[in-house]
């Protein structure tokens, strides 16, 4: 299985550069007065937008907490956006202004085949930093102390969030042939989560289920090659679609016409897609790693991979066919466990509410 590459010379030339207007930015505009009141907050150079994690996390908050980039009061740093440089930080510190930080994943030789100690050390700057926490998983927080080491200061796991009024089960689900899918984006590097999953789906089309697979998300031009080679080669073309990237607008309908989710994705710390998946009754089937067995808990069922930092494991296809299989036959009551439990545990008023609870209380 083949890792993700490192950065290139001109990207991390130009993120440098732009760290450092941005350092420059954040420490001229730090208010001399005035720093108490409701939070005001700058997101450290963090863009938002509608497709992949720290985009849409920065969209959601700024729709509760709007982007101040010259009187703020609070800095909000994520791990996965890390462009403030040490400077700022350090400036930031010692005048006293609060710093938040959200920790996802970390880098590490199993996916990534760059300069891992590097990356870390970039978001560790912002990590050791910060005045609060949060992790996105309890793995979230294993994988920092594994690899952005020990930290002094108050932190708490707070698990990402959906909207479980947009993200709902469908009216009515329809007799016929088990409907799973697989969201995300695949690089080449991801393959292996595409040729798992076709494996699995032939065991259980073997074993006498009516079962189809959609792969929906943005698909490299190999990889898609590659799954619909492999699809033809275990006889099942006929039962395979896939159906390019998509926007958040329009995810959950995609979920809401399948039965079932299958989450391969070796060590994912805290994947929204799963969180969707549940908040749209759909009980998941995934390799049993990182964070996911902390989301899914009794809505679904976790194939064995071995706990590795040096390389990337998938589920055995007999055994995640096996699994899919065990789901479908209980889809009824894995899907209504898979709805209560996003209600109750994922919705996105409580993850607008703790951080609204940390923001006034370090601003107060």
């Amino acid at each position: 299985m083949s890792r993700r590459g490192g950065d290139s010379l001109a990207r991390a030339a130009l993120r440098s550069g732009y760290g450092a207007m941005l350092g420059v930015h954040a420490v001229a505009s730090i208010p001399t007065s005035g720093g108490r009141g409701q939070p005001r907050v700058f997101y450290g150079g963090a863009r938002m937008g509608d497709v992949g994690g720290p985009l849409v996390k920065v969209k959601r908050l700024r729709d509760h907490f709007p982007e101040q980039r010259w009187r703020y009061n609070l800095v909000y740093c994520l791990s996965n956006a890390p462009y403030l440089p040490d400077f700022a930080l350090g400036v930031l510190r010692r005048r006293g202004m609060p710093i938040v930080h959200n920790q996802n994943g970390v880098f590490y030789p199993a996916w990534y085949g760059g300069d891992w100690q590097a990356q870390n050390a970039r978001m560790a700057r912002s990590y050791h930093q910060a005045r609060h926490v949060f992790w996105q998983s309890a793995f979230c927080r294993l994988s920092a102390d594994r690899f952005l080491g020990a930290r002094q200061g108050e932190g708490e796991v707070l698990y990402n969030a959906v909207d479980t009024t947009r993200f709902t089960p469908a009216a009515t689900r329809a007799d016929g042939p088990a409907r799973f899918l697989v969201t995300g984006k695949f690089d080449e590097h991801m393959f292996y989560r595409l040729d798992g999953t076709l494996r699995g789906l032939a065991v259980v089309v073997r074993q006498g289920l009516d079962a189809h697979l959609t792969i929906a998300g943005w698909t490299a031009p190999e990889a898609a090659r590659q799954a619909q080679s492999l699809a033809a080669e275990l006889g099942l073309s006929d039962r395979v679609r896939l159906t390019g990237a998509y926007t958040q607008a329009a995810a959950p309908d995609i979920y809401r016409a399948a039965d079932i989710y299958v989450m391969t994705k070796h060590n994912d710390p805290c994947p929204n897609t799963v969180l969707e998946a549940l908040a749209c009754g759909l009980p998941v089937v995934y390799s049993a790693s990182g964070g996911v067995p902390e989301l899914v808990g009794e809505a679904g069922q976790g194939v064995f991979v071995p706990e590795d930092w040096e390389r990337v494991h998938a589920p055995d296809p007999a055994a995640l066919g096996d699994s899919m299989a065990h789901v479908a036959a209980r889809r009824a009551d894995l899907s209504a466990a898979a709805r209560a439990r996003a209600i109750e545990r994922f919705d996105i008023k409580f993850w607008i509410a703790r951080h609204r609870a940390v923001f006034e209380g370090l601003v107060r």
